[in-house]
């Protein structure tokens, strides 16, 4: 092939009628990546951490420079990694009129997939612009885009979420006082009983003494954190069934709980974590809450690779537990029978899977169930 049949690299298509900006966040500093029509060369810029002014005076700069380059005002479309910031950034460039924002899941991207490649906030800047053109282009999955909650819908979250978090803490102090007491030969203590105090009193070590001074000082502000834990707890379930009766997800949750074996906490997680959302089919649900098939298939590689996992991993760990409550408390319903048939020919490692299986498709069917009213076969309600 002679030199001069090789046609040179296509310039960058710059003719879109806006200004691509990507923002890659940090504590200390935003670097603000564009490309503006009339340039085909990426700019740079720095903005210190959470200098919202100083990013708008940025985008601002970067609009009227266009503006006398080229004659007009465009708008400015700026592109983020959903991550430690939330979305404020988003809400805020949305808020001015002039600015559309738009907030990637980093997943979603695709990379270079050489062992050792390189990754710099400049190269990930220029390519979240590259991928937005291509977006606004309207190539197909070039990435996928996240539905940025409402305020109200985040702020609902965290009642199931903070709640979470202090059951967490409630075990790790529940073992840290059981470990204490076994390393002296203790074994059946619970702290979580209501008389823990007065057990602790009567409490003798495996050779029959009684519990070092120290040793019982450190358990007793061990029970106090633990029982501080605990009030903080009720009060958080107790906003919980405040919030449940109230608002527009009132009816929802109260479908849901309407269920056997679907209790206050599932419910609420259930609506507040996915049913909340508008989906457009069956495929959407599951693949949301991380329980769509990841397919293998190459040439003559055909296998799965199980759920994908990419969704929202406290609506997939409640579906999880949800699908074992159900054989229990619904054993007259389709689809327990559907996964007794399953899994009839199938040791441990085949219920395992058929559980996961059966978690999406009671997902899909409590999703048709709020939405559409679609009652699940064979279902057993609670007594009112």
């Amino acid at each position: 092939m002679s030199a001069e049949s090789i046609s040179p690299p296509a310039a960058i298509r710059v003719d879109l009628g806006a200004i691509f900006v990507s923002l890659e966040l940090s504590k200390s500093t935003w670097l603000v990546t564009s490309l503006s029509p009339g340039s085909e060369r990426m700019s740079r810029h720095s903005v210190p951490g959470g200098d919202l002014p100083g990013l708008l005076d940025c985008l601002g700069t970067l609009r009227e420079k266009a503006r006398v380059r080229e004659g007009r005002l465009y708008r400015v479309v700026v592109i983020q990694e959903a991550g430690l910031d939330g979305f404020w950034i988003h809400r805020a460039l949305e808020a001015e009129g002039w600015i559309a924002s738009h907030v990637v899941d980093a997943a979603s991207i695709a990379v270079s997939r050489r062992h050792r490649r390189a990754k710099t906030d400049r190269i990930d800047g220029e390519t979240l612009v590259r991928t937005l053109m291509a977006w606004m282009r309207g190539e197909p999955r070039v990435y996928s885009m996240v539905r940025v909650p409402a305020v109200e819908d985040e702020d609902r979250r965290r009642i199931g979420r903070e709640r979470k978090v202090l059951i967490e803490e409630r075990k790790r102090h529940v073992n840290r006082i059981k470990g204490l007491l076994f390393g002296v030969g203790i074994r059946h203590y619970e702290p979580v009983r209501r008389d823990r105090r007065e057990r602790l009193e009567e409490l003798r070590t495996g050779d029959g003494r009684p519990l070092p001074n120290h040793l019982k000082a450190q358990i007793c502000r061990e029970l106090d954190r633990l029982e501080l834990l605990d009030s903080q707890i009720k009060a958080v379930e107790a906003e919980r069934d405040v919030m449940c009766s109230q608002g527009d997800e009132a009816s929802a949750q109260a479908m849901l709980a309407g269920i056997r074996g679907i209790g206050a906490e599932s419910a609420n997680i259930l609506a507040s974590e996915g049913l909340f959302r508008q989906f457009d089919n069956r495929r959407q649900v599951a693949a949301y809450a991380g329980l769509a098939p990841s397919p293998w298939r190459s040439g003559s590689i055909d296998r799965e690779q199980g759920v994908s996992k990419a969704g929202n991993p406290r609506l997939r760990t409640t579906m999880i537990q949800l699908a074992w409550l159900w054989l229990r408390y619904q054993p007259d319903a389709a689809l327990t029978r559907w996964f007794h048939e399953r899994a009839s020919h199938s040791g441990g490692r085949g219920r395992k899977v058929a559980i996961v299986a059966l978690a999406r498709k009671l997902l899909v069917a409590l999703w048709k169930y709020v939405t559409a009213g679609v009652v699940i076969e064979g279902v057993a309600m609670t007594a009112a």
